[in-house]
């Protein structure tokens, strides 16, 4: 085997094992008990139910629609 294949071969492991530790990583930082999804859930619920009562909730009442009378 000549050089440079031991060294690509060597560069393929490292990228693969740093995508897994990044990876083990990230679930490790997003790992939420039940109870804190649940509190997060029933948030942004209600700020979704807010923002519906306070706006309508109609398709017509969005801040993009176009003003073509003017």
């Amino acid at each position: 085997m000549r050089w440079w294949k031991v060294i690509g071969v060597a560069s393929v492991v490292g990228v693969a094992a740093t995508g897994v530790v990044l990876a083990r990583a990230e679930r490790r930082r997003r790992a939420y008990s039940p109870e804190q999804i649940r509190d997060r859930l029933r948030e942004r619920h209600a700020a979704a139910a807010d923002g519906a009562t306070s706006t309508g909730g109609g398709p017509d009442d969005s801040p993009n629609k176009s003003q073509s009378s003017q």
